[in-house]
């Protein structure tokens, strides 16, 4: 970490020792980037984990579309570490490399299915404008359901927590890696 001192196990508390060892035990696996940010405020830390992990793993989402919207959140912060980690996890999950590509540099995707043009057009138009028109959000509604758009507003929030996180921070990329944004 460029601004936080990475902690080691042996550094933490009793609570950051509880929520590392609750993140290394859920679907996560480990504890990288934006989470070792968040250990330093262990409370902040447990409940922002949680909510990732919902919204990574336990919600209704498919994985094209949530990753779509991850891309889409990521490229509107230039979150280097948040694109790094998340455009390999795009392409397993379907989505095609010249779509992925065409968010990193800000062109629009040719995108053939309607649930995710409706998330692409969603995503940018909420992180662009701050707003969802009447026509954007009863496109994303017909193609998706409401919950799923509740679920996919609730993503993008939290890819936006994210990637505030590891811009302020400024959370480094793996060794050898370099900034997509760049």
């Amino acid at each position: 970490m460029a601004r936080v001192p990475e902690l080691e196990p042996a550094q933490m508390t009793a609570e950051q020792r509880r929520v590392h060892d609750a993140i290394v035990a859920g679907p996560r696996g480990r504890v990288e980037g934006p989470l070792r940010v968040w250990l330093q405020s262990p409370g902040f830390a447990d409940r922002a984990q949680a909510l990732g992990a919902f919204c990574r793993f336990g919600g209704t989402l498919p994985p094209q579309v949530s990753e779509l919207a991850i891309l889409v959140t990521a490229a509107f912060w230039r979150a280097a570490y948040e694109w790094y980690a998340h455009a390999p996890l795009a392409l397993r999950a379907g989505i095609d490399p010249q779509v992925v590509e065409a968010i990193r540099t800000g062109r629009p995707p040719q995108l053939s299915r309607e649930d995710q043009a409706a998330t692409h057009r969603l995503a940018r138009e909420l992180t662009e404008t701050h707003r969802v028109s009447d026509d954007t959000y009863r496109r994303a509604v017909a193609a998706l359901g409401v919950p799923a758009v509740v679920e996919l507003v609730g993503l993008i929030g939290y890819y936006s927590l994210v990637a505030m996180t590891i811009n302020a921070f400024e959370v480094p990329l793996s060794p050898g890696a370099s900034d997509p944004f760049a």
